[in-house]
């Protein structure tokens, strides 16, 4: 459904080495700079980016927003949480753990990025 996800950032370095750290947890390599004020981040299934507004104006996180990342395992959601965590994020909502709801059982880690962007990943 989608082909990429972008979100923005004040600080493009703090978030390169976030991302870097939580994605690569992840199993996704560093992310790619383009155009001197974005990185690129690639996976078979779609790509995801951080990037410096263009409008030149301050980002902003989206309030009600949340962007999930498939992960393959337990430890994979621990990793990205504990590597987010060590690297600028800041750990919200419940910690790392089992979520039961209509969609069923599900492992979850939520953090925010250096920027307050707020992301998750999930093992189902």
């Amino acid at each position: 459904m989608f082909s990429h996800v972008m979100v923005g950032t004040n600080d493009l370095e703090a978030s390169r080495k976030f991302y870097d750290a939580a994605l690569g947890a992840l199993g996704i390599g560093p992310g790619k700079l383009n155009r001197d004020i974005r990185y690129f981040y690639r996976s078979p299934t779609g790509a995801f980016a951080v990037t410096l507004p263009i409008d030149q104006q301050k980002a902003t996180a989206a309030n009600g927003g949340t962007i999930g990342f498939v992960a393959h395992s337990v430890e994979q959601v621990d990793a990205f949480h504990a590597a987010g965590v060590a690297n600028g994020g800041v750990s919200c909502e419940d910690p790392p753990g089992y979520r039961e709801g209509p969609a069923g059982k599900m492992y979850l880690a939520y953090l925010r990025d250096p920027t307050g962007n707020k992301i998750c990943a999930m093992f189902r």
